[in-house]
């Protein structure tokens, strides 16, 4: 079934059933509590977590590379699982407030787990304690992230709602990533004490961000309140799902755009501490430089939300593409202690950066209507896992695209790096992500689904008997 014509069921009245769902300030930033302690995490999780096993712990880097890609592999399981379990669930709090509510010890105690291994372990038991620590945290985390973006997507069907809703959420996430760039100062100054100084406090940090976070997951489980009519009204089966996903033409779009734009971010996130050491010379300005890079990707979300109102989401998207595109390809051009050149391109490709942080996600709630109009089903957590594990294959793909390249360019470590080296770096720090940027502003232009058209379909949905 297509989309309702211009016009189709335009006068029939919202049945009573179907509630306006006008969201306050308040209730949109106690949803956004629990990532700001998630966006925590996964920042020292993923900045960090690697060099405290490795140059604290004594960990093989082989070993943890291992058991950082056994959870990968296993994300590719249990985050549509989670998705289709979200979305089938029935409870006096809803489909998605028990998943949250469930994550919320899980997620703290793995946490702690990671970074508080007790110092007499041995060194087949600390390998199989780290193990246990981060398959536990990328699933708790699986378990609570994707029921909490289904419940932004299913809070209201108003654009401009939704708008503010993920907007809230992006700023929650980068809010905690800059936090947590406090505690990874700190942490790196404790490894020129001791490696016990290290672990102590390592330890401290994550058990009162534990407490902290223990306190936004419930009260965003207290204040959000769910939508009572969609319970019941997930996917049959996961499969079924899953190809609906697909056969949904602008929810293929936007989440092939965001593969491609995840791809340029990847090689960002990976390779930002390579090119500071390596081609600036300024190895200690990386926190610095994703700092920057942070702030200026959280301040401009009241003006994305209101663009995106006034130019509508394709168009803002497509913009702040192709501005990505041309910030990070500049980056090309950085040479040993072009510190401020860096941080003025840092700046500007957050400027832009965090926009599609913003549409994305409310775009594909639009597209979640479509899913509704067609098959009669809310599948919201089936669409926030194919957004998450999308994500998660893009850095997957650039971490072994990075490895290979590196390695047959001839890279070693802490050394002056010969003149291939350098332009492999400044390639997949720069150039990959113009050319990715550029080419997702380009498929995104065929998206479909505007405001009008969307505003047809929640009309057609409202009309429908309960």
């Amino acid at each position: 079934m297509s989309a309702p014509k211009n016009g189709t069921d335009a006068r029939a009245p919202a049945p009573s059933h179907m509630p306006s769902h006008i969201l306050s300030n308040g209730t949109i930033a106690c949803f956004a509590l629990p990532v700001m302690a998630s966006g925590y995490m996964f920042c020292i999780v993923s900045l960090y977590a690697m060099k405290f096993a490795t140059d604290v712990l004594l960990i093989a880097p082989a070993v943890m590379g291992l058991l950082f890609g056994i959870s990968r592999l296993w994300d590719a399981v249990s985050d549509p699982l989670v998705g289709y379990w979200s979305d089938g669930t029935r409870s006096r709090l809803g489909r998605r407030r028990p998943w949250i509510l469930a994550a919320m010890l899980p997620v703290v105690l793995s946490f702690w787990m990671l970074f508080s291994p007790p110092a007499s372990l041995s060194t087949g038991q600390l390998a199989v304690w780290m193990g246990v620590a981060i398959v536990g945290f990328y699933t708790a985390q699986t378990l609570m992230v994707i029921p909490h973006m289904s419940l932004g997507a299913e809070l209201s069907q108003e654009p401009h709602n939704r708008n503010k809703i993920f907007g809230a959420r992006h700023a929650g996430w980068i809010s905690g990533y800059i936090v947590a760039l406090v505690t990874l100062y700190l942490l790196l100054n404790a490894e020129g004490e001791s490696a016990a100084a290290v672990r102590a406090l390592a330890s401290e940090q994550t058990f009162y961000i534990g407490v902290i976070a223990l306190l936004c997951f419930g009260l965003c489980v207290w204040a959000v309140r769910e939508r009572s009519d969609y319970a019941g009204r997930g996917g049959h089966n996961p499969l079924r799902a899953l190809r609906d996903l697909w056969r949904n033409g602008p929810a293929r779009l936007i989440l092939i755009v965001h593969f491609v734009q995840e791809v340029a971010m990847s090689s960002i996130t990976i390779l930002t501490v390579y090119v500071a050491e390596y081609v600036a010379h300024v190895p200690r300005a990386a926190p610095l430089f994703i700092l920057c890079y942070l702030v200026f990707s959280v301040a401009p979300t009241p003006l994305w939300i209101a663009l995106a109102r006034r130019w509508g989401k394709k168009r803002l998207w497509i913009a702040s593409l192709l501005f990505s595109g041309v910030a990070f390809g500049g980056m090309y051009f950085v040479g040993p202690g072009d510190i401020i050149l860096l941080l003025v391109l840092a700046a500007l490709a957050g400027l832009v950066g965090g926009c599609g942080y913003v549409v994305g996600p409310a775009a594909l709630s639009d597209v979640i209507d479509l899913d509704e109009y067609r098959t009669g089903e809310r599948k919201e957590g089936a669409y926030a896992a194919g957004w998450y594990f999308v994500q998660k294959s893009a850095y997957g793909i650039m971490l072994v695209i990075t490895g290979f390249a590196l390695s047959w360019a001839g890279f070693v470590p802490k050394v002056e790096q010969t003149a291939e080296v350098i332009f492999v770096l400044r390639f997949l720090y720069a150039l990959l992500p113009l050319i990715c940027f550029l080419l997702a502003a380009v498929m995104f232009v065929r998206y479909t689904l505007d405001e009008a058209a969307h505003t047809e379909i929640v009309r057609a949905l409202k009309a429908k008997p309960a």
